[in-house]
């Protein structure tokens, strides 16, 4: 386990990225390569840590300015330099071998398999993050499928207006939100945004 991610299980983060002080004094056993050398190595601001979450720091002036305590105050949403088209390498690993989710071919010489942002704005920060993006904001999309997909959002973030799933023959044009893009609901409830979700919920229907 890397430095980052033995820190995240002792700080114990909640599902806003806050979690509790952590002081250095708690850095023993399992946790003692945490332990600070010169600077705050795994924790500064370059560090995997700190591109997600925001990483607060607390010293002992009288001791040399030496890190007592470390805090997640919650996750990094800055935009600079984190918009990034980049999808990390275990999540392309993960949908390499994986179908076509609208037309069900595998990778091949005429329909090559390539990982969708399903977001098809790209205007998410944590998705558009590498630290963290998640495989489920992706999806494995023949070459054809996803030319189209781009074609679609392309239109869709020009007029406003959304892909209607209804020009693929199905019974309705979305299974949340309405013609409008809503930046609130973002792609979900489009066809294009998750088919087998889309499929999934015309069942329940």
């Amino acid at each position: 386990m890397k430095k980052h991610e033995l820190f995240i299980q002792l700080a114990q983060p909640d599902k806003n990225g806050i979690s509790r002080w952590v002081n250095t004094s708690d850095f023993k056993g399992k946790y003692a390569t945490l332990m600070f050398g010169n600077g705050s190595d795994w924790a500064r601001r370059s560090s995997t840590l700190a591109k997600k979450y925001n990483v607060k720091f607390d010293k002992t002036i009288t001791a040399g300015n030496k890190i007592d305590r470390v805090k997640l105050n919650g996750f990094n949403t800055s935009k600079s330099s984190k918009m990034s088209q980049s999808i990390r390498p275990d999540i392309k690993r993960y949908y390499a071998s994986k179908r076509c989710v609208v037309l069900g071919t595998r990778r091949s010489c005429d329909h090559k398999v390539e990982v969708d942002h399903k977001d098809g704005r790209k205007d998410n920060p944590r998705v558009m993050n590498t630290a963290t993006q998640e495989k489920e904001d992706f999806q494995p999309l023949s070459k054809p499928a996803n030319d189209a997909k781009r074609q679609f959002c392309k239109e869709c973030k020009q007029t406003g207006l959304r892909y209607d799933a209804k020009k693929l023959g199905y019974p309705i044009s979305f299974t949340y939100g309405n013609i409008k893009y809503n930046a609130d609901l973002r792609c979900k409830g489009c066809f294009w945004y998750d088919p087998v979700a889309f499929r999934q919920m015309l069942v329940k229907k």
